[in-house]
């Protein structure tokens, strides 16, 4: 998207319009990540089921893709529900499953009409059926699109992630000397795409929660108090101009924040 059309997007006179004239297309991160946290404090605080707030949520997801595509990030991966995330009551994790369902079921033909390409990262045979069906659906409608990659993170964690990683490298022989990082990141989820350069964390906590953590060694990270269902493009926005007034060391001597589109 170029700067004219963003600012078509965005409503003038807005917080957005007026982040969006301080964003550099040049530095932009390629691959933003994002832990939503939230959901269920934002129905406390409105004396709601712990199920509202994941309903709200919904909305922020629809406007945080939607901004990612249109400002032209690579890869947009959101952490939507954790292998730990199955000790919730039962009630809990059904109005999840039942809210992806949906989500797919009524987002399937933007996702389309954006280019976007869609696909899921984590034990999907654990899934129920129904659910599988619908991702499966969702990623082979979407696997010949060419613009952003668009991954939902789902009964995912970063340990698992790499124990199975590990199990595939000694099932498929490899000699301790014939596996270094690049040979083991291509055994991980996200093989073929790029670390992320910006992981983003609503509702105020300060941890990374078992995330991917060997794609996130140099990510730079970025905090809101804001919680997920009220999170939107302007947040998104913020984290991004943060990102881009940041020095990435990567352990070693200052390297600006561009990055090789």
């Amino acid at each position: 998207m170029s700067f004219e059309d963003l600012l078509t997007w965005a409503p003038a006179g807005s917080r957005e319009e007026a982040l969006a004239r301080q964003l550099n297309f040049e530095r932009l991160p390629v691959h933003v990540a994002v832990i939503m946290d939230g959901n269920g404090r934002w129905a406390a605080q409105r004396h709601l089921p712990r199920v509202e707030g994941h309903r709200a949520g919904i909305d922020a997801v629809r406007d945080v893709v939607e901004t990612s595509a249109r400002i032209g990030i690579d890869v947009l991966t959101l952490y939507a529900f954790s292998v730990e995330n199955w000790k919730r009551p039962p009630t809990e994790v059904s109005v999840l499953m039942g809210l992806l369902k949906r989500y797919l079921r009524l987002e399937l033909e933007n996702l389309l009409a954006n280019d976007i390409k869609f696909q899921v990262i984590g034990r999907q045979d654990e899934l129920p059926a129904d659910v599988r069906h619908e991702l499966d659906v969702g990623q082979a409608r979407t696997s010949g699109n060419r613009g952003m990659r668009f991954n939902i993170a789902l009964n995912y964690g970063g340990r698992a992630e790499i124990v199975e990683a590990a199990r595939s490298a000694i099932e498929a022989g490899l000699r301790p000397s014939e596996l270094d990082e690049q040979r083991f990141g291509d055994l991980l989820y996200t093989a073929g795409q790029p670390d992320p350069d910006l992981l983003i964390r609503t509702s105020g906590e300060m941890r990374v929660s078992n995330f991917l953590l060997w794609q996130i060694a140099y990510a730079e990270i970025w905090v809101t108090e804001t919680l997920w269902p009220d999170f939107r493009a302007r947040h998104l926005l913020e984290a991004i101009l943060d990102y881009q007034k940041r020095d990435r060391r990567y352990g070693g001597i200052t390297q600006p924040v561009v990055v090789g589109r």
